[in-house]
């Protein structure tokens, strides 16, 4: 019976860490109404196309070949090491660490950083929701 329990826990908690809590879901349904503005035959985001995204080799605004993986890692669930600063980034994986995804203001923010030091531009609405598609995923 023990056993059981545990494993019910354990399924229960790996479903929950797909999924976005109600403030970061609020978040996401608000993309997914720019990116139908944006684009009228918008159906939904996809993790295929995050994970694009995600791994996308670009030059920096400092001249250098960088991806989002690059200082995340190809392995969400693992720290990453930001390749300017060289500070350890804790892991992006909410199901490795549950505060990740958690809170919108900070998701923002670092959507916006992230996409200006990676792509040199802000990120569209489709960009954002597909990536954050393909994290909460992990």
């Amino acid at each position: 019976m023990k056993k059981i329990v545990i494993a019910i826990f354990l399924l229960s908690t790996a479903l929950f860490a797909q999924e976005f809590n109600a403030s970061m879901k609020t978040y996401v349904q608000s993309l997914s109404v720019e990116a139908k503005k944006e684009n009228p035959s918008f159906g939904g985001f996809d993790a295929k196309r995050g994970e694009a995204i995600f791994k996308s080799v670009h030059v920096s605004k400092k001249g250098k070949e960088i991806s989002c993986a690059t200082c995340h890692s190809n392995d969400l669930k693992q720290t990453g090491i930001n390749v300017n600063t060289g500070k350890s980034i804790t892991a992006l994986a909410p199901s490795a660490n549950p505060a990740r995804l958690s809170d919108v203001k900070e998701v923002d923010k670092w959507l916006r950083r992230n996409f200006n030091d990676v792509f040199a531009r802000e990120g569209s609405a489709l960009e954002k929701g597909d990536v954050l598609t393909y994290i909460i995923n992990q």
